[in-house]
This record gives structure tokens, sequence and C-alpha cells, in this order.
């Protein structure tokens, strides 16, 4: 016979227990490696804040404006050079990375002649806006015998590092559910070239959720529905409400994006699993309390350090280990695939009004708004 707990009317108390020490600071190299960061726009200087942080060695920046390239260089390496010439830049043989930031659009032609130099590459995401030019990409790298990563920063943001951390030392068991809900004012962008992107909830924002999701999960999903909202009153002309169901079998995860929330913003992330639970809950991205559920009781890890910068410093350490290890970057374009075909079925989806199957839709809808 069912009583009142039965029906989630009241929860157990838990005891409160040590939080398991987990790797989810950004990894370090052991080695000292050159980058040359290629793109001098909006997001390179929380690229190179975060290399300068670390005490990496940025040996060049290199951007079509000269003026831009020798601004980020005085900024945070003065030492490096700025040039304007990438093909003298790919032939240096004292540059081990290179790093670059444009547009995928503008950036795929520089990722593909860097590999032909033999260079290692990391991305700006999202990596590819074509499911089988990311292929190719993935496939030439493996050739040229040089790592290709892509930098999906979310991933060493401290609570999402520390999450996975988690799943992925067995604290968990198997993953059964992944839910994240986002709730902010995202309307900063009005002005902006971001508010040309029809989808820049869904895809410029929400892929480092599919990504997040994918790397939890590791099994592919099989249908994914999504929505979009229009919101008037956000004076905006992309959609700035989103949501994701995505189907991977035997689990399921959900996305929800309120983009032009002005009060009250919230970041809640709920992971569910055979031997415990994950929360993690804020006002912010840059201010989460991560709660560890299992039957030992909860643990309330205490969590160092910023999504920016800790996760671009995240993403590129980890290539620079993979290069050092002679292994694949848990970053690897090949894997950031899967996450770019949920992403791309979920905007197919939004439009279409039915479930896709990931990877059947292989580029990026129209982002004409």
């Amino acid at each position: 016979m069912a009583d009142r707990d039965d029906y989630a009317l009241r929860s157990a108390a838990a005891r409160e227990v040590e939080a398991p020490a987990l790797p989810y600071r950004p990894p370090r190299p052991k080695k000292a490696h050159r980058i040359a960061l290629v793109g001098a726009g909006g997001i390179s200087f929380a690229h190179l804040d975060a290399y300068r942080a670390m005490g990496w060695d940025v040996a060049a920046i290199c951007s079509r404006d000269i003026g831009k390239a020798e601004g980020r260089r005085d900024e945070f390496f003065p030492q490096a050079m700025a040039t304007t010439d990438y093909a003298a830049l790919l032939a240096r043989d004292d540059i081990d990375v290179i790093d670059l930031t444009p547009h995928p659009e503008e950036r795929a032609p520089l990722i593909e002649q860097a590999l032909l130099a033999s260079k290692h590459v990391l991305s700006q995401k999202p990596f590819v806006t074509d499911l089988d030019l990311g292929l190719d990409l993935c496939r030439l790298a493996e050739e040229r015998g040089v790592r290709l990563a892509v930098n999906q920063n979310g991933r060493w943001s401290p609570h999402m590092a520390w999450m996975r951390a988690a799943v992925e030392r067995g604290h968990l068991g198997e993953v059964m559910a992944a839910h994240v809900a986002v709730h902010w004012d995202h309307r900063w962008i009005r002005g902006t070239p971001f508010e040309t992107v029809r989808d820049i909830v869904l895809y410029d924002f929400a892929i480092h959720w599919f990504d997040f999701v994918a790397s939890l999960l590791r099994r592919p999903a099989t249908t994914v529905q999504a929505l979009v909202v229009d919101v008037p009153s956000a004076g905006i002309a992309p959609p700035m409400m989103a949501s994701a169901l995505l189907d991977f079998g035997d689990a399921q995860a959900s996305l929800v994006f309120d983009a032009a929330t002005p009060f009250g913003p919230q970041d809640s992330t709920y992971v569910a699993g055979t031997k415990g639970s994950l929360t993690s809950r804020g006002p912010n991205l840059g201010e989460q309390q991560v709660e560890l559920w299992t039957a030992e009781g909860v643990a309330r890890p205490r969590l160092e350090g910023q999504w920016f910068n800790d996760g671009f410093a995240g993403a590129m350490g980890e290539l620079l280990c993979a290069v050092e290890e002679e292994r694949e970057p848990s970053n690897g374009a090949r894997e950031n695939l899967d996450s770019l075909a949920l992403c791309f079925a979920a905007i197919a989806s939004s439009r279409e009004g039915w479930p896709v199957e990931p990877w059947t839709v292989r580029r990026l809808p129209s982002q004409e708004v």
C-alpha cells in the first residue's frame, strides 16, 4: 500500500558526506608548446587571457586587420609577433599549435591549410556547419598524424567539469537522464552580428549543452524534438526561447532556454543515474553549487575557478596534453560531430514540427532571420 512518501510529497534527510576529489581543473601539459592564435576578433580575448594565466607561450597573433592583431598582442603577449600572413605562420617550424577563432565558414579552409602544414589545431566552436566537411577534416588530421580539437569551453566550466568527472569515475552508475534549464537575459545581442543568427539560442548558445549531454551519455541519440518561441517583447528578431527533448532509447535528456528573462536569472542541471544523482544550480553560469547524491549521503564540493576563462584553458590544455601523450583529446573533432548532429537535428525539428534523427541533417539549416 502506497503512503505519502511514495508520492514524493516528502524527501528523506540525507547526511553530509565528503565530496570525492575529482580532476575537474583545466589540464596542464608537462612540456612547452608554442601557440599561434589566428583571428583577433571578439572572443580572442578569452583565449589569450586564459593562456596568459596558464603561463603558455603565444608566439604569434594573426589577423586580416593588423591593427587588431597588434592590439591583442600589446594587451596580452607583448613578445608575440603580430602578422597578417597566415601562410608564413604555417611555414614556421617553431609553432606547434594553431588556435583558430574565425567564424565556421571562414575557419574551415584555415583548418585544412593548418592540417596540411602538419600543425595541431584547436577550432573555435561550433566546429563546422557541414558534417561531411567535418568528417573530411577529421580524416585529414588522422592522415597527417596531428590532433584536431574543438574549443567546447563549457566542458571545463567548473560545475560541468566536476559533474562530468563524477560520471566518468562511476559515481552515478549508468546515466539515465540529464536535464538542463537556463533562464537569463541574452538581449545584449541586440545590435550585434549575433542578432542576425536565426537560431542564436538553439545553435550558438545551446551547442555547449548538446555537447555536455553527449559527453555524459556516451551513446547515440535516436531522435531529437525541439521548438523555438518568438518573444516580441524582447525587441529582437531571432526567437529567444527554445527547448529540445533527446531520446537515447534507454535514457533521456532535455534542454530548456529562456533567453529574455529580465528578473530572477537561474541555471540548473540535474543528472540521474542508477547509483546516484547530480544537481547544480545558481543564479548564473559562473556561480553554481553542485551536489552529488548517493546511498552514502549528499556531497557538496567547493569548486574553484570560473567558466571564463578556465573553459578556454581547459580546451587548449586538453589538446596539448593529448599531443604529449599521443592520444585523441577528449574534445576531439570527430566526437564533437556527434554534438553538432544533435544540434542540427534540433534546429530542423523546430522548423518541421516532428522528431528528427541525428545525422540525417548533414548541414546547419539556413540561419537567415
